[in-house]
């Protein structure tokens, strides 16, 4: 509009606006396939129906001009196919869990993944081991968890069957996130599609074939054509789309925030996301956890927001460049000090130094 001057944009902004974005979505998305999935339950053809969405979505945008996607590469293809088959069987387990347990159940169990990636850091992914205010935060959700455990009537009606699938999903949702990082950095793709397209595409043939292994192929046709008393619930179809909608708005707003702040603070992100479920929950939904496992989650969450991920090891000169800049990339460690200031001063010299003929060691 003519004579309407907005302030620019600025990195710290749009930093915000992703953590808000993604925030939002993930607390929402949660919440209505808990629902969809009371609704319609068929959690596999659900979940096919939003990544069919998001890839529908993607391609009309292509064609329309509106949007830029990567193309299909085999270059592209190979590693994101352990990360999509992780993330097919994760999505999977999750809506099984959703399906089986209540929505805490697993918000504790995704809170758990924390201790597992840190091993998996310092074993496969270069990092230091975390510090002690990490591990004590990775403590407090351990505690948190038994404490939960301990509080949950599904837990002494169903014993451990309550936790087959939530254990499962921490397992799966840790070895994801651990291989996602690594192909962050290991597969350049140019547009904020390509990583939603490849994720959604690659993750649409197995939810297929998980509906057909769950027989819901049949239970969709009964309840379509069969039921005489009503096809589907009044409001399920609309649910269903507007779970599309948000499904595919995640899957933007998931690598829109992972591209804007580190490794650590995503992680972070993510246990905070699972604050605003469990509020929205007790708000909407009668099936969640008594006092004390809400007192123990939240035991959970806390110990969540003190873990920080470690650094890289330098174990060489380029690799100490990296980690010294990831120190500063954390967006919530803004305190100088003069650990901070040997910091830049140690980028400098690594910049100005010459590399010796790019010798390798």
């Amino acid at each position: 509009m003519p004579g309407l001057n907005l302030p620019p944009i600025t990195p710290r902004l749009e930093t915000i606006l992703s953590i808000i974005a993604y925030s939002l979505c993930s607390a929402t998305l949660v919440l209505i396939n808990k629902i969809l999935l009371h609704m319609l339950p068929y959690p596999s053809l659900v979940i096919s129906f939003q990544l069919l969405a998001a890839i529908g979505f993607i391609y009309g945008g292509t064609f329309s001009g509106l949007l830029e996607c990567d193309p299909i590469k085999w270059k592209f293809v190979a590693p994101y196919l352990a990360y999509t088959a992780a993330f097919s069987v994760g999505v999977y387990c999750n809506m099984k869990s959703l399906q089986y347990s209540n929505v805490e159940t697993v918000i504790v169990f995704r809170a758990l993944a924390p201790c597992i990636v840190a091993i998996l850091d310092s074993m496969f992914l270069g990092r230091e081991y975390p510090s002690t205010r990490s591990w004590g935060g990775l403590g407090l959700i351990v505690l948190g968890a038994f404490g939960y455990a301990a509080a949950d009537p599904q837990f002494e009606s169903l014993g451990y069957s309550a936790y087959f699938w939530p254990t499962l999903y921490c397992a799966v949702i840790s070895f994801e996130m651990a291989y996602g990082k690594k192909i962050i950095k290991s597969v350049d793709l140019k547009t904020k599609s390509g990583p939603v397209l490849y994720t959604n595409l690659l993750g649409f043939p197995p939810m297929l074939l998980f509906a057909n292994m769950g027989d819901e192929y049949n239970k969709f046709w009964e309840d379509l054509w069969i039921r005489e008393e009503g096809r589907f619930p009044p409001g399920s179809v609309a649910l269903l789309i507007v779970g599309c909608i948000i499904g595919t708005a995640i899957g933007y707003s998931s690598w829109w925030c992972r591209e804007r702040v580190s490794a650590t603070s995503f992680t972070l992100i993510g246990v905070m996301n699972k604050c605003l479920t469990v509020l929205l929950n007790m708000l909407v939904w009668e099936n969640h956890a008594p006092p004390l496992g809400i007192a123990s989650l939240f035991l959970c969450l806390v110990g969540g927001s003190l873990y920080r991920q470690a650094p890289m090891r330098p174990t060489s000169r380029s690799s100490m460049k990296d980690a010294l800049i990831a120190k500063d990339d954390d967006i919530w460690d803004t305190e100088v000090n003069e650990s901070s200031v040997h910091d830049e001063e140690a980028v400098e010299l690594l910049n100005n130094t010459p590399d010796n003929g790019g010798k390798k060691n």
